[in-house]
């Protein structure tokens, strides 16, 4: 959830002046856990997947949630990887067509755009899902970078994404 505090533009806001922001996709601009939870379950039982009883939310959090697309399609097909991917292609087609902004984004981008402030895209979700997210949020062309969490050193929750980020976009960090 994206939150505004509102402050005297006098405290802090003077002394260190906002230049960039810095946005994660999954989770925080739409709320997507809950969306993909719902294609697996729904596509994996119409493929007989355990015997066609749907998966569970745990079975989703510990097999699939914030795993790469790889290491899903060997989970869900062991043996059958390709029937995996192309599982897993399947599935981002749908969740394109399911997956929703919260409310106010486009508020937000409008107004960061408004003030020329640099933006990036920080996420850990695997590539081929941020690829995927950014178009259908409506965001293809708001981002000047897009860094993902398993191509820098350590992902988040380490600070690696964001200080590659600020790098990328030669912004400084204010962080209290």
């Amino acid at each position: 959830m994206i939150s505004c505090i509102c402050v005297n533009k006098s405290a802090f806001i003077a002394l260190v002046p906002l230049e960039a922001v810095l946005f994660d996709i999954d989770g925080t601009l739409c709320d997507s856990d809950p969306i993909h939870f719902v294609v697996f379950r729904e596509l994996l039982q119409g493929t007989g997947f355990n015997g066609g009883i749907p998966i569970d939310e745990d079975f989703f959090a510990q097999n699939i949630s914030g795993k790469l697309d790889d290491d899903i399609a060997t989970v869900l097909f062991p043996d059958d990887i390709e029937r995996g991917l192309d599982y897993v292609k399947k599935k981002k087609n749908v969740l394109g067509r399911k997956s929703c902004a919260i409310k106010g984004l486009c508020k937000l981008t409008k107004w960061v755009e408004d003030h020329g402030l640099k933006r990036a895209a920080v996420t850990n979700s695997p590539r081929p899902n941020a690829e995927l997210m950014i178009p259908t949020l409506g965001l293809t062309d708001f981002y000047h970078n897009h860094i993902i969490g398993d191509e820098c050193e350590d992902a988040k929750p380490a600070p690696d994404p964001y200080l590659n980020a600020l790098k990328l976009i030669r912004g400084f960090l204010f962080s209290f």
